[in-house]
């Protein structure tokens, strides 16, 4: 976003930094706090919790800052922010309350902890920019309502490819173009891939099995396509969407035109969906029409070619190189790069990665035992299915034979979770006509 970096220039030359706290220190917070540190004026990383704080200290010293302090208190992070220096915690409460914190960027990859922090840095008056596709993808619709009661920002990151969709869809329509598809591309799609057949490709990149399997079994791109989907008012052409797999490295822009339905996408409001093995890798892209032939001429003229799709892509997405625009945006100037626009359209559902056993107690995202499916929201409800959000700890009642999705009769669910509790509100707050009497027993 070009008009970021003038102000945050001006918040340099003002000596007034946007001060922002960071929850989890993994790959990828690692790499936010470097980019901050050392490339954006007018932001300051001013505390970072982690559960293990070797890691938060870690992520600060690769940064180039060796005199984090350790901090308990809420009245010493505080003291430390006033004087100019960075602290480490393995409280995250401590930084979605504190006084002189301006935004909390959430990084850790999980639900009910994430939930609970979200909640309590709204409490706070704080923004929050989320690297969580899977807390957006399941409770993100009611989340977005507490944040603009407490007139707050929740908003996806820049740079990881549901935020880079959402840029380029804004940007398609914002010329008169009205996009139809807002696609993902993928070099490997493999529902039954697990953390033991990822663990040399994580072990390479120094990123955890699980969420590494999460993008190959499909489960991580589920959750990126339903929140872009939830964004725009899209929907999906069908469960799973289509995903058509093309020759490896074959150009989009040769491919495109016969990959999805045109029925499909040139009825109703679009549908989100992915492409795997096509180049550019891994970007995205929005297929958009227009009905105007004088404007159909220009953009033939334009190269884009005689239509009824003309294609826009991005060829990459820089993920933690983009989150400080992310930050920029929400505390400058209000701005949600993606969030939900209203209640939730598609969502992700649990389906067996193998056969299981009934009394099975199912492990979490990019596991053994699962992998998510996008389905539409209303189709979801009506049949009772099971959000992968909520599935780890819950247990089976019976058997589930491979591929089969799994529905909340199906299961057991751990008692107590804030997770469970938000998905009631959000169903009753957005479509009470689709509360089923297996839900029934959480209001």
């Amino acid at each position: 976003m070009i008009i970021v970096d003038k102000a945050l220039q001006k918040r340099h030359e003002d000596k007034n930094p946007i001060r922002v706290g960071m929850i989890g220190a993994g790959f990828m917070g690692r790499g936010i706090a470097i980019q901050i540190v050392k490339s954006v004026p007018g932001m300051e990383l001013v505390a970072i919790s982690n559960r293990t704080i070797a890691k938060a200290i870690k992520a600060y010293e690769e940064s180039g800052i060796d005199d984090a302090r350790i901090v308990e208190k809420l009245s010493d992070l505080e003291d430390n922010i006033r004087h100019g220096k960075v602290s480490v915690t393995e409280q995250p409460e401590l930084i979605c309350q504190a006084d002189g914190i301006d935004a909390v960027i959430e990084v850790t990859g999980t639900i009910e902890l994430s939930a609970q922090l979200i909640l309590k840095a709204f409490e706070h008056k704080k923004h929050v920019i989320m690297m969580n596709a899977e807390v957006d993808g399941t409770i993100g619709p009611i989340l977005k309502k507490y944040a603009d009661e407490a007139g707050v920002v929740l908003t996806f990151a820049d740079g990881d490819q549901p935020g880079v969709e959402m840029n380029l869809y804004r940007f398609v329509k914002s010329i008169g173009v009205k996009p139809v598809l807002c696609g993902n591309i993928k070099g490997l799609h493999d529902p039954y891939r697990n953390p033991t057949t990822q663990e040399g490709f994580a072990k390479k990149w120094g990123q955890n099995p699980s969420m590494v399997t999460s993008f190959a079994d499909g489960t991580k791109i589920s959750f990126e396509q339903a929140i872009v989907a939830n964004g725009t008012g899209m929907r999906v052409g069908k469960r799973g969407m289509y995903g058509p797999t093309v020759p490896s490295g074959a150009p989009l822009h040769e491919v495109v035109h016969q990959l999805y339905p045109l029925d499909r996408l040139l009825e109703g409001p679009g549908i989100v969906d992915y492409v795997v093995g096509a180049q550019p890798g891994p970007g995205v892209f929005v297929l958009g029409t227009h009905d105007d032939p004088l404007q159909q001429h220009y953009l033939n003229l334009y190269k884009l070619g005689e239509g009824p799709l003309y294609l826009f892509y991005t060829p990459y997405h820089l993920c933690h190189f983009e989150v400080p625009l992310t930050v920029a945006r929400a505390v400058l100037f209000g701005d949600a790069t993606l969030a939900p626009a209203r209640g939730p359209l598609v969502e992700v559902v649990t389906t067996a990665k193998i056969d299981l056993k009934a009394n099975t107690q199912l492990d979490g995202l990019g596991e053994y035992m699962t992998y998510g499916l996008c389905e539409n929201y209303d189709t979801a409800r009506k049949e009772n299915l099971l959000p992968i959000g909520v599935a780890n700890g819950c247990r089976l009642k019976n058997d589930i034979p491979k591929d089969q999705v799994i529905t909340y009769d199906d299961v057991e669910l751990p008692q107590g979770r804030l997770c469970d509790q938000l998905r009631m509100e959000q169903l009753k707050t957005f479509n009470p006509e689709l509360i089923t009497k297996t839900a029934i027993q959480f209001i």
